[in-house]
């Protein structure tokens, strides 16, 4: 299973983020979310949504194999574990393993499923 986006759908509200943010952070913060809403310029209006593939590679690539899989399948860091190398945030080809100032350790989607619940156009489901 993944996370899936239909940018044609998308409006750019980022109450995807929220949901995301909320739900991993407690906090009300769209740049700790676990995907990317991307304004398509010069188009206005147009937005593309950038979610990971679980593709693993993030995975393939940490040297202290701090990157397991969730029972939903979803690759996942544990931040415990993890010493910021960042190799994670540089090999991913959908540029979604993210890094925040207030945090050490990057972050990526656990399809946790609050950003689907909350995007009222159904630009984002699982599959």
């Amino acid at each position: 299973m993944h996370l899936k986006a239909d940018s044609s759908k998308c409006t750019g509200c980022r109450l995807c983020q929220l949901a995301c943010s909320l739900y991993l952070f407690q906090e009300n913060n769209p740049k700790k979310s676990c995907l990317a809403i991307v304004p398509q310029f010069p188009d206005p209006g147009v937005f593309g949504v950038r979610t990971c593939t679980q593709c693993g590679e993030c995975a393939e690539v940490c040297p202290v194999e701090c990157i397991p899989q969730n029972e939903k399948g979803a690759y996942y860091i544990d931040a415990d574990e993890c010493i910021a190398c960042l190799e994670c945030v540089e090999v991913c080809p959908e540029n979604v393993v993210f890094t925040h100032p207030d945090d050490e350790a990057p972050f990526e989607c656990n399809l946790c499923g609050e950003c689907v619940h909350f995007c009222a156009y159904g630009a984002l489901y699982i599959e």
